[in-house]
């Protein structure tokens, strides 16, 4: 696989999303996990991402513990601020003491003295992005971390970030259903020189033609709230419509439906015609991981990237992505608001 920049850094253009292994779609097994991430790093998966919020803590400690003598091999992203209460309920704390105490504990549980990239997972609206951006450049000067990023915020957000400290990354959802980004934020990456980071690039598995709707799906699976509307059964009844044709072009093109998915964003170009977007798929399957790793070096052409921009955007899918309320709330969503 091919190497692309994030900030300082150098790292596979396709990263693994390591949330599936501690929460979000059901069960995982550590053993499993464990060959997953080890096998990740021999398929050539440079580029590892994690977050305080995941199982609690878990994903952090699964990932330092079953790769603590590798890692000198892989980057290592995690995120602060997101985290849940003793009920279950998410929490944002962007104070700065409290966002070098989460360092600190995760630190601790990834078993590592720096964290390559320390993602802020979202805006606290009742702290001043500035102060937030403050304390990890603190953590910068530290030696705690090596770069600062910022996940599910508007460009607005980024541009009063970038001015109190440079930002490497921005992570975002973005796949051929969900276009939010190209509103604005896109463009101010390519502005600033941050790259953009893509998670969930599958749709949540619908763009792998191996999802359903969510009657079908376990109590933990996050399909299954009200947050999704597309997963409903009626919405994606009419997606999965979508499919045949989307399939046909992975044929033609002589990959997997995931694999194209993901070779739909590594092969975009901005205006200086360099491709530098960095998606990271995730996934406890270890099949899965190695077929999303074979979508890092396939290019596109023009002509294929137009017809899935027609087939497959947020005009012909039914459904938002969010729930009004929770799309609202979410900062990413400002610039579609603008």
């Amino acid at each position: 696989m091919h190497t692309r920049q994030i900030g300082s850094l150098t790292v596979s253009a396709i990263g693994l999303g390591c949330m599936n292994m501690s929460m979000g779609y059901g069960p995982a097994d550590d053993e499993v996990s464990a060959q997953l991430l080890n096998e990740a790093l021999d398929t050539g998966y440079t580029f590892l991402d994690t977050a305080t919020l995941y199982g609690g803590g878990h994903n952090e400690s699964l990932i330092g513990e079953v790769l603590r003598t590798r890692r000198k091999e892989y980057v290592l992203a995690s995120k602060c601020v997101l985290a849940k209460d003793i009920e279950g309920n998410n929490i944002i704390d962007g104070r700065p003491d409290s966002i070098k105490r989460q360092c600190e504990a995760s630190l601790k549980r990834l078993q590592t003295d720096v964290i390559d990239l320390y993602y802020l997972h979202r805006l606290d609206k009742q702290v001043p992005i500035e102060e937030s951006v403050g304390a990890m450049a603190d953590l910068v000067q530290a030696g705690k971390i090596r770069e600062i990023g910022l996940s599910e915020m508007s460009s607005a957000t980024l541009q009063r970030a970038y001015a109190e400290n440079p930002i490497a990354a921005m992570q975002s959802e973005y796949s051929l259903w969900s276009r939010t980004p190209e509103f604005k934020m896109l463009a101010t990456c390519e502005e600033l020189g941050v790259t953009f980071v893509p998670f969930s690039p599958l749709a949540r598995q619908f763009l792998t033609g191996k999802s359903c709707d969510n009657t079908t799906l376990g109590p933990q699976d996050i399909r299954c709230t009200n947050a999704r509307p597309r997963f409903e059964p009626a919405a994606y009844a009419k997606n999965a419509k979508l499919l045949v044709p989307y399939a046909r072009i992975a044929e033609q093109v002589g990959c997997s439906m995931a694999q194209l998915a993901l070779a739909w964003i590594v092969s975009q170009q901005n205006s200086q015609g360099k491709a530098t977007l960095v998606p990271i798929p995730g996934t406890k399957h270890i099949e899965y991981m190695k077929e999303n790793a074979g979508a890092g070096d396939i290019q596109l052409d023009a002509d294929v990237i137009a017809e899935l921009n027609e087939l497959i955007n947020e005009q012909t899918i039914v459904g938002r992505r969010y729930t009004d309320d929770l799309m609202m709330s979410t900062d990413s969503e400002q610039d579609r608001m603008a």
